[in-house]
C-alpha cells in the first residue's frame, strides 16, 4: 500500500467525492477484573461518488479451456480480492479536464502571489488564524479575478495560455501543467528487512544481530530552469522513514496526437482537434493518457477528497489503478466461467442482434456495433457488478507491473506484482499490464481473461482508465462472488 500527499508545483480543479473518518475508541466497563476489549464507536462508509462496490470474493483467473484458433491454453488459477470500489465507468474527458483545470488554477494562484504578477499575499497561506507560521500553501478560498482582472492579474492568467503561430487561437499551453506529488512507499517500509532497529530484522536467535545497513532506492524529481522535468532513483542507505517518501512530477496534459502517431495512413486529425477539448466529447473516455497520468490523477483525487473534508492530515484510502486480478474479478463478475463480462461466449444477442460491447465487430468495419471510435460511458449495460464497459470502448491501465512470469511470483491472495522502473531501467522492465481491449479490437481482444501490456510512458487513443478505493471494514458478500 501507498499513502500519498501531494504538493502543488505548477498546479488543479475536481470533483467532489465521499470521505470516511473513524471514531475514536473508548474502554468499556469491566466487572470484577476481566478483560472485556476496547469498543469503538460503528461507522458505516458512505459510498464514493459514482462508485460501485465489488464484494470480497475468488475466480479462478485466466482463461478456461484452450482456444487453438488463437493458440491460447487454458492456466486458470484460483485468486481472491478483498472488497473494494471501482468506478462504475472509465474516466470521462469531462473528469480529466476537471483535473487539468486544477493543475492550470494552481498555477495561476501561485503567480497571482508571485510579486512578479503584482504578489497578492492573499492567494497564499502562509499564517494560520492566531498568526503562527505554516507550510506555505495556495488559499483556494480566494477566488481568480477571471472578470475585471487588473493588470497584473491579466498577465497572470495569460501567462498559461499560448497564441497558435498558424490559427491565432488562444489555448492552453499543456507542457506547462505538471503536476508535482509525494507517494510514501508503505509496502517497502513495513518490509523486515527495512527495519531501523536491526534487532527486528531477523528473529531468529541462532543468528547474530544483522549489522549491515539496508539499501533503499527512491525516486526524487525536480524541474530544470528550461521548464525540463528531471526524474533520478537514488540508491542509498537507508537512513529514516523519508526514504520510503517518492517524489514524482508530471505534465497531465493527455496527448492528443495519438489519433494520428497511432493510424498511420488515416485521417484522424478532427480527433486532435476536439476529442478532448470540444464538448461535445465530454462524456466519452479519456485517451491519451499514460500509465504515469493515471496514477497522479488518482493521487490528485486522493488529495481532493481530503481537502474537501477540510482535515488535512486525516486518514482516507487512497484512489488507486487498480491491480489486475482486481480488474479481471470485477470484470468477470466473480464468476470464473465468464471469459467476457457478460455470460456466454457471443459478443451479441441471439433475439435482437445488439451488441453487448463496443469493438471492431468486422474486418474493416468498426461502425457495425453503432460506434466508429469510442462510445459515451455507459452506453451498453453493466455486468453483473453495475459495472460498464469492462469491454471493449478502451482497454484500462492497471496498477500491475508485466513480466512473462507474473502467475509464478504474485500470492493468491490480493496478488499484485509492482515494480516502479528507475529511468535507467531498460524500456522492457517499464511494462504495465492493460485490461479490457478496446474499440479497435476484434471480439477475441476484448476478452476478460486475457492479458495485455503497454509501456508506462505510452498514451494511446484506444487506453483509459478507472480508478478503485479499498473498502474499509467487513464486506456482506455478494451473490454473484458465490456463482460456479
Amino acid at each position: 500500500m501507498r499513502i500519498t500527499r501531494n504538493i502543488f508545483l505548477g498546479l488543479t480543479a475536481g470533483v467532489a467525492l465521499t470521505g470516511i473518518v473513524s471514531c475514536a475508541s473508548g474502554a468499556r466497563s469491566s466487572a470484577g477484573g476481566e478483560v472485556t476489549g476496547v469498543g469503538g464507536t460503528a461507522w458505516a462508509e458512505p459510498t464514493p461518488y459514482g462508485m460501485v462496490l465489488v464484494d470480497r470474493g475468488s475466480v479462478q483467473m485466466g482463461p478456461q479451456k484452450d482456444d487453438s484458433a488463437w493458440n491460447l491454453k487454458a492456466n486458470p488459477r484460483g485468486i481472491t480480492v478483498d472488497a473494494f470500489w471501482m468506478d462504475e465507468t472509465e474516466i470521462t474527458n469531462a473528469k480529466y479536464k476537471q483535473f487539468v483545470f486544477y493543475v492550470r488554477d494552481s498555477i495561476i494562484r501561485e503567480r497571482l502571489a508571485d510579486p512578479a504578477y503584482g504578489g497578492n499575499e492573499d492567494f497564499k497561506i502562509e499564517e494560520d488564524r492566531d498568526g503562527n507560521p505554516v507550510t506555505p500553501h495556495l488559499n483556494w478560498n480566494k477566488a481568480i479575478p477571471w472578470r475585471n482582472p487588473n493588470e497584473d492579474e491579466q498577465r497572470a492568467i495569460e501567462s498559461v495560455y499560448r497564441t497558435n503561430p498558424i490559427t491565432g487561437a488562444r489555448e492552453l499551453d499543456g507542457t506547462q501543467l505538471n503536476y508535482r506529488y509525494e507517494v510514501f512507499n508503505h509496502t517497502e517500509a513495513a518490509r523486515r528487512r527495512n527495519r531501523l532497529d536491526p534487532r527486528r530484522r531477523e528473529y531468529n536467535t541462532d543468528l547474530p544481530v544483522p549489522t549491515d545497513v539496508p539499501v533503499i532506492s527512491k525516486d526524487t524529481a525536480w524541474v530544470t530552469d528550461d521548464g525540463e522535468i528531471m526524474r533520478e532513483t537514488i540508491t542509498r542507505g537507508l537512513t529514516g522513514d523519508y526514504d520510503f517518501l517518492n517524489t514524482y512530477i508530471v505534465n497531465v496534459y493527455p496527448d492528443t496526437t495519438a489519433w494520428v502517431n497511432d493510424f498511420e495512413n488515416a485521417y484522424n486529425e478532427p480527433y486532435v482537434r476536439m476529442y478532448f477539448s470540444h464538448g461535445g466529447y465530454s462524456d466519452y473516455p479519456v485517451v491519451g493518457v499514460s500509465w504515469e497520468q493515471a496514477n497522479a490523477f488518482a493521487n490528485w483525487r486522493t488529495d481532493y477528497l481530503r481537502r474537501s473534508l477540510g482535515k488535512q492530515g486525516v486518514y482516507i484510502e487512497p484512489y488507486r489503478l487498480p491491480t489486475e486480478a482486481e480488474w479481471e474479478y470485477a470484470a468477470r463478475a466473480g464468476v470464473s466461467e465468464n471469459m467476457y463480462p457478460w455470460d456466454g461466449e457471443l459478443t451479441m444477442s441471439d433475439d435482437r442482434g445488439c451488441f453487448y460491447a463496443n469493438f471492431k465487430p468486422q474486418e474493416g468495419n468498426y461502425v457495425k456495433d453503432g460506434h466508429v471510435i469510442t462510445s459515451r460511458v455507459g452506453t451498453y449495460a453493466p455486468n453483473d457488478f453495475g459495472l460498464y464497459d469492462m469491454a471493449g470502448n478502451v482497454s484500462e491501465w492497471t496498477s500491475t507491473a508485466y513480466t512473462e512470469s507474473i502467475d509464478r511470483l504474485t500470492s493468491d491472495l490480493n496478488p499484485e506484482f509492482r515494480y516502479d522502473a528507475a529511468k535507467e531501467d531498460p524500456y522492457r522492465m517499464k511494462r504495465k499490464i492493460v485490461r479490457g481491449g478496446s474499440w479497435k479490437d476484434v471480439a477475441h481482444n476484448i476478452r476478460s481473461d486475457l492479458r495485455m501490456w503497454e509501456y508506462q510512458n505510452e498514451q494511446r487513443s484506444y487506453i483509459g482508465f478507472r480508478c478503485v478505493r479499498s473498502q474499509i471494514g467487513f464486506a456482506k458478500g455478494n451473490k454473484q462472488n458465490n456463482k460456479k
